[in-house]
């Protein structure tokens, strides 16, 4: 499968550290290579944006024309509703303001600040960060290159769409066509587990669509949906090892963590200082989180188990794939696996 046929199967992969959908598709895909995904950026094939839950997601120039406008609403509710930045404004106060950070924004790429600055000029009685979080939410935009492209560093910039891509968004995708291609990557699922997903809800739809799914119930008595094709392999199937970044899809994907997630275990082990972080999974689940420790050419990948250590067998898996990742990250150095203590 190509780097393009992955992301629109996945519906998009996180993105809100630019690196993080480079080992995602590592962890996926054979072969991959990083180079793939980065001149499809710069190609503008596949854009970071907006998408679930308001965060950035990384997909192909098709998916960003169909899923942008389902979650325009979510950017519009989050900053007038959920958002600090939004206090204070009125609808009426937001449309002049808008409409100049789009007309701004279409010009070149350009950082938050450098628009809160154009927008106080034209604006005073507002504040500029805040208007420009307010088109940051309300206009669709695209963040532009060289962040997301491999090992290149930048600012963050943005720009819009008409300005990138040639055309504003749409036409937009069916909701009972995205719940069908949620469900292709992350059934059985619940309607809970779709909003808890995407930030939309969506019940109505899976109503719609029952006569086509398959349905089961958890241990918990939830109803759960699913395609009528879909392979659900037994319980005993064997899961191989494999090495996440930190907020995969997968670990996103259901509004029960505990699917994957050891209980108490929590999403966010990407720190603020740019060092990749993730998880390792060992028969589908998450038992211990990885870290790589650069030194004096040599790069080591610190592996710390949760709960208890690692068996034999299993460590043996996790150092071989740590290895395997370590060539990505680290090409050029030593490398080396080190297990830390157990995390309880």
């Amino acid at each position: 499968m190509s780097a393009a046929a992955a992301i629109e199967h996945l519906v998009g992969m996180q993105a809100q550290a630019p690196n993080l959908p480079y080992v995602g598709l590592w962890s996926r895909l054979t072969p991959f290579n990083t180079d793939e995904l980065s001149r499809s950026i710069e190609t503008r094939g596949a854009v970071r944006i907006s998408l679930q839950r308001n965060t950035i997601h990384l997909v192909t120039a098709r998916d960003a024309f169909a899923l942008k406008p389902l979650f325009m609403r979510l950017g519009e509710r989050g900053f007038m509703r959920g958002s600090p930045w939004g206090r204070g404004f009125r609808e009426g106060d937001l449309a002049p303001i808008v409409a100049a950070g789009a007309e701004i924004m279409a010009e070149k790429p350009r950082t938050v600040a450098e628009l809160a600055r154009m927008l106080a000029a034209r604006f005073p009685k507002h504040d500029g960060a805040a208007m420009a979080y307010g088109v940051r939410y309300m206009v669709p935009l695209v963040f532009t290159p060289p962040r997301g492209v491999w090992g290149a560093r930048g600012a963050v910039t943005l720009t819009t769409f008409e300005a990138w891509l040639g055309r504003p968004p749409g036409p937009g995708i069916a909701e009972d066509e995205l719940v069908m291609r949620y469900l292709a990557v992350f059934g059985p699922a619940s309607a809970a587990d779709f909003r808890a997903w995407s930030g939309v809800a969506a019940r109505p739809a899976f109503e719609r669509l029952r006569p086509r799914l398959r349905t089961f119930r958890d241990t918990e008595g939830r109803e759960l949906f699913d395609l009528p094709r879909a392979p659900r392999p037994p319980a005993e199937a064997e899961a191989p090892v494999r090495l996440l970044p930190d907020y995969d899809n997968i670990l996103l994907g259901h509004a029960d963590r505990t699917r994957i997630l050891p209980p108490g275990r929590h999403l966010g082990l990407f720190s603020s200082n740019g060092i990749m972080k993730g998880s390792v999974l060992v028969d589908g689940f998450v038992r211990a989180a990885w870290i790589p420790s650069p030194g004096r050419g040599t790069t080591t990948l610190v592996v710390t188990p949760f709960e208890k250590p690692l068996a034999a067998r299993d460590a043996r898996a996790v150092e071989a794939e740590g290895k395997r990742l370590l060539d990505l990250l680290a090409p050029g150095d030593r490398h080396d696996v080190r297990f830390g203590p157990v995390k309880l």
